[in-house]
């Protein structure tokens, strides 16, 4: 009997790391807040901020591509798929009021596509994202 607690307590236990490990909240936590901070603010401008900018930013394809794009995002040890959840956590969590009406989330297939293309001057290349939103 004894044996067999220990087993649902151990499958119980392992069952609940896998749901968590999978959250979108934790994974911006474990691999963004470090520079991101956990409230999204950052250290401008070394570290933007994922306030506000990333959903104006999100509005134009080249900024959805770009926020795959940046090293910390492309490099993070996590799928495809759980980087397109981790951009839209960011997005809906920080940047709800200035989200575009029909904006739609940033799926898998173009995070595996943006991913391929790292950019070797993150800053300089926001700079002109932000001189075509304008």
């Amino acid at each position: 009997m004894k044996s067999l607690t220990r087993l649902f307590i151990v499958a119980s236990l392992f069952s609940a790391s896998v749901t968590i490990q999978g959250s979108p909240r934790v994974n911006y936590l474990l691999h963004c807040s470090g520079c991101h901070l956990p409230d999204g603010r950052g250290s401008p401008p070394a570290v933007p901020s994922l306030i506000n900018d990333s959903g104006k930013l999100a509005a134009i394809p080249a900024g959805r591509d770009y926020l795959a794009r940046v090293p910390g995002a492309s490099q993070a040890p996590i799928s495809d798929l759980e980087l397109s959840e981790v951009l839209n956590y960011i997005l809906l969590n920080f940047n709800g009021d200035v989200l575009a009406k029909d904006f739609t989330p940033i799926t898998e297939k173009e995070v595996a596509k943006s991913r391929q293309n790292i950019l070797a001057d993150p800053l300089k290349y926001r700079e002109k994202l932000w001189q075509q939103y304008r």
